[in-house]
């Protein structure tokens, strides 16, 4: 066998090593740029690695990505990893701890949906009884007496008292429910994510590793 000259062996030092899933076609890549792998996750957290919660900065890096993607694209994620230790193990508990946590993100949105939707029904069944008899309440005033000036007050007074027992249920059901609901996709398709793990050989050992001859650290690197 020929003997590799030492330019041959730095170029082989720096490809670039990589395990884990292979990304589907038109995939929405996010990437980020670690030293090491623990720097993903919770330091705080005494769970097994496979079941810690994401690093706050980390969750809301890949969060914040994956809304920047078209939404019917599968969503993939690539670590830039500065420290491999058995690559091929990394990739597979790394892709258990990653999925995991977003499905039980997910899980408890599901769970603040159907509490806010429950709320919604229960403020419901007590705002339309009393924007029914609000309405009556007023008609019968304004039978009785409508030339003075406090039964004119009363009647508004009770129209808009109905009304304003409403203005829960129309809130819940008009404009909280949705953006629960989308969050809730959101960490179904994170869930679901392509993950990958490249390792090349150069890396700066500070704390945050971005790719050679980046004058600047990367949008996705940790601290």
């Amino acid at each position: 066998m020929a003997k590799r000259t030492k330019s041959e062996r730095f170029a082989l030092a720096d490809e670039p090593v990589s395990a884990g899933d292979e990304f589907p076609p038109g995939s929405g890549r996010i990437e980020v740029y670690v030293r090491d792998l623990d720097q993903l996750f919770n330091s705080m957290d005494p769970s097994p690695f496979h079941r810690k919660t994401l690093d706050r900065d980390a969750e809301d890096f890949i969060v914040s990505s994956a809304k920047e993607q078209p939404a019917d694209a599968p969503l993939a994620l690539l670590v830039h990893l500065a420290r491999p230790v058995g690559l091929a193990d990394d990739s597979g508990i790394l892709m258990d701890a990653i999925r995991q946590h977003f499905a039980r993100r997910r899980e408890m949105v599901r769970r603040e949906l159907r509490q806010l939707l429950r709320r919604g029904r229960k403020s419901l069944m007590i705002g339309l009884p009393l924007l029914a008899a609000s309405v009556l309440g007023s008609h019968v005033i304004a039978g009785l007496t409508q030339t003075l000036p406090i039964a004119v007050v009363l009647r508004e007074s009770l129209v808009i008292g109905g009304w304003v027992a409403m203005s829960g249920p129309l809130e819940i059901f008009l404009y909280e429910w949705w953006p629960i609901r989308d969050q809730g996709r959101l960490h179904d398709r994170l869930s679901r994510l392509a993950i990958r793990i490249v390792h090349t050989a150069t890396g700066q050992d500070d704390g945050v590793w971005w790719g050679p001859g980046d004058a600047e650290r990367p949008r996705g690197a940790v601290k």
